[in-house]
């Protein structure tokens, strides 16, 4: 379920944007994408699912010149089927274009494409075979993943990734179904698998798995596993505690700590310090308000 947020804050950071996008995906989204730049592969970018735009406006940042982005949700619209009505109402209840667009151009001069409506407008709104990188993250009806990995496997290049979320949450067993499924039957290759996410490619797997696991290896952040399934090699990343995120540039909005307001404050034994004329005076009153036993009692321990 959502988190509760302020939705109408302006972020200062991409921490401060409402969603999920744990650290170890980020870090895995920036290796792929970076990966794919250093070997000059361009093509565009798409996102089936926004939300309030934290993994758009991370993969945003990855957008070069003469390359495309589209993004896609239903946003405030009204969902194509009860079932879809039904989730949106439940899991998405504060989702509006407008939160989303405020979102992202706190980080970015200029939105993505915005396509307001189901994911079932994808095929005919993005030229097949025209992408590197693919994010679905909507509806987690079976039916409704089915055909955005559809979508997904005609608008990718030849070596373009795909990135299933909540593949394997407990409470989206329709996506499960269908990421399997494009595994075992639909030509889907598993790259690797984060807490979260499926990673995978139509194309040979292979060497982008090499280069993944020699930089998870290097790491000590990570922990990993490799199994074997169906014939197919099962690379699997989960983060340690205290993995931390790529460096990313904050909004526009971003102040900086004002450091007078983390200087130390002053001890109490310092601020407790009285000078001599206090301390008379305060000898003074004990001798006017104790008993005279008692006041007897302290001078003799004094003059020992």
């Amino acid at each position: 379920m959502p988190a509760a947020h302020d939705t109408s804050a302006l972020p200062q950071e991409l921490s401060d944007v409402p969603g999920w996008f744990p650290h170890l995906d980020q870090v895995l989204f920036d290796w792929l994408l970076t990966r794919q730049e250093s070997r000059g592969v361009y093509g565009d970018l798409l996102e089936i699912g926004v939300y309030m735009g934290k993994s758009a406006i991370f993969l945003g940042h990855h957008l070069r010149d003469g390359e495309d982005y589209t993004v896609c949700d239903l946003f405030e619209d009204e969902a194509p089927d009860g079932a879809n009505e039904a989730e949106s109402n439940k899991s998405y209840p504060t989702l509006t274009k407008q939160a989303f667009e405020r979102n992202y151009l706190s980080f970015h001069d200029e939105l993505p494409r915005v396509l307001r409506g189901p994911s079932s407008v994808v095929p005919d709104e993005v030229t097949p075979r025209s992408c590197r990188f693919v994010h679905v993250d909507a509806s987690h009806l079976y039916e409704h993943v089915h055909g955005d990995i559809g979508a997904a496997r005609d608008t990718l290049l030849p070596g373009g990734v795909v990135v299933l979320d909540d593949f394997r949450s407990e409470h989206t067993p329709g996506v499960s179904i269908a990421a399997w499924e494009a595994v075992l039957n639909r030509g889907l290759k598993p790259i690797c698998l984060s807490t979260q996410k499926l990673y995978g490619t139509w194309d040979d797997p292979e060497p982008v798995q090499e280069e993944l696991l020699a930089m998870v290896r290097e790491r000590e952040d990570c922990h990993l596993s490799v199994q074997e399934a169906a014939g197919h090699r099962i690379v699997r990343v989960k983060s340690k505690k205290g993995m931390r995120a790529p460096e990313f540039p904050p909004s526009r909005h971003y102040r900086a700590p004002d450091p007078a307001a983390h200087s130390a404050p002053q001890s109490p034994a310092a601020g407790s310090r009285r000078s001599p004329a206090a301390h008379a005076r305060a000898r003074r009153i004990a001798a006017d308000l104790l008993p005279p036993v008692v006041t007897r009692a302290v001078r003799r321990g004094r003059s020992k």
